[in-house]
């Protein structure tokens, strides 16, 4: 078996390539040890399984809430909708308080959860994987709500987009 040589990826190049796939915006939630609800935002989230009910998402290691959501066991997914571009923004620039801007309320498991997004899905963290410079956590859902009526924010080619039928 020939063994291949590491090809090295220009970071900029991956991250603008990776821009051309669109993704729904959602706040990933938690609270900290001393119940401070705390978010950010994430677009790497994705379903893994039907039966059990498993989602993923990605979360940088030198994500300020890193340490957060390590130590909780559990996190909230809330898809936001078309026009929370401003919450999708303030949790990228604070998501360590910009719940204290919002009227949120807490999940039966004790995440905190953004109030009238498109869907929410309450997880106990199932699996933590190896992701390089990220994480993959692996949560078991144990509640969602959705609206069927509604649209996602869309994030495209660094920019916020919405879905045009």
């Amino acid at each position: 078996m020939k063994i291949q040589e590491t090809v090295q990826i220009d970071q900029r190049a991956f991250r603008d390539a990776m821009g051309c796939f669109a993704s729904a915006v959602t706040v990933i939630s938690t609270t900290t040890k001393d119940g401070q609800a705390v978010g950010t935002t994430v677009n790497s989230f994705n379903s893994v399984s039907l039966d059990p009910p498993l989602v993923l998402f990605c979360l940088g290691r030198e994500a300020t809430n890193f340490d957060h959501f390590m130590s909780s066991g559990r996190f909230a997914v809330n898809i936001l909708r078309q026009d929370q571009d401003h919450i999708s923004t303030g949790f990228a620039s604070d998501g360590s308080n910009f719940f204290q801007t919002l009227e949120s309320e807490t999940s039966n498991l004790g995440n905190p959860l953004v109030p009238n997004t498109l869907a929410t899905f309450d997880c106990e963290i199932d699996a933590i994987h190896d992701g390089g410079d990220h994480i993959i956590l692996i949560g078991r859902v144990s509640e969602l709500r959705h609206d069927p009526e509604g649209d996602p924010l869309l994030y495209y080619r660094g920019r916020y987009g919405a879905v045009t039928t």
